[in-house]
């Protein structure tokens, strides 16, 4: 899966699972794969790419500096 095809999904996880906006892309992989949103882990670097562009969507989701 690319991470366009990712985006929805994230998207869906940061809506019902707000506590999950912050983590990293690793810990991300297996929450993706445990709560069922991918039949697969996917791959570490299309979910960073999908979660960079879901937290520009909205900015609140942004780590604070």
């Amino acid at each position: 899966m690319n991470a366009w095809e990712l985006l929805p999904l994230i998207r869906e996880l940061f809506s019902r699972h707000p506590e999950y906006r912050y983590h990293a892309a690793w810990e991300l992989q297996w929450l993706l794969f445990a709560l069922h949103y991918s039949d697969e882990l996917e791959d570490e670097g299309e979910i960073a790419a999908a979660v960079e562009v879901a937290r520009d969507d909205y900015p609140q989701w942004r780590p604070a500096a």
